[in-house]
């Protein structure tokens, strides 16, 4: 027998014919829709204007201080809805580049992360971008690109060797 409040809900809603799903992912999760959503058209608008409220567009870390060289930010999330996945390249005069998509088979929030890092740096390849700073929430794939984590999961490996691929082809790459 469930127990707990959860499982309370669980129990009222059900004879509702409402199914009750507990959220798991929800960092980024927003970030990530919203590029799915508002991929680059013809009627594209700067980042800004899609953000009215401040307190919504802010990430908890200032990420404007000068830095010489370009950078990249990635997000992906996934949930019982979708995976959605999404890039910005900031280069030194502030520019910003986006790329995004919104994923239509199933993958884990860690696999989402990866494929997010392998779209971002996908596009600086082929800008021929040759030093960056990458900027992700995903310690998983940090530590495990730098060497620090060992990859336990089989599913994973292909995405940190590809990773690992893409890092070679720059002259300094900074997580």
């Amino acid at each position: 027998m469930p127990t707990g409040k959860l499982a309370k809900w669980q129990i009222l809603l059900s004879e509702f014919d409402i199914v009750y799903v507990t959220q798991k992912v929800v960092k980024g999760e927003a970030l990530a829709y919203h590029f799915a959503e508002n991929l680059v058209g013809g009627e594209y608008e700067p980042l800004k204007t899609y953000f009215l409220d401040e307190e919504v567009s802010f990430i908890g870390e200032d990420i404007t201080e000068a830095y010489d060289n370009w950078r990249m930010l990635f997000v992906g999330a996934a949930n019982f809805k979708g995976v959605g996945i999404g890039a910005v390249l900031v280069s030194e005069t502030g520019q910003h580049y986006l790329v995004s998509a919104k994923l239509r088979f199933p993958r884990t929030t860690n696999m989402a992360e990866d494929e997010a890092c392998i779209l971002g740096l996908n596009m600086v390849v082929d800008m021929n971008i040759q030093e960056l700073l990458l900027i992700g929430d995903s310690d998983f794939l940090v530590h495990q690109v730098q060497g620090e984590w060992a990859t336990k999961n089989s599913k994973i490996f292909p995405y940190l060797h590809h990773v690992q691929e893409l890092k070679r082809r720059f002259t300094k790459i900074e997580f």
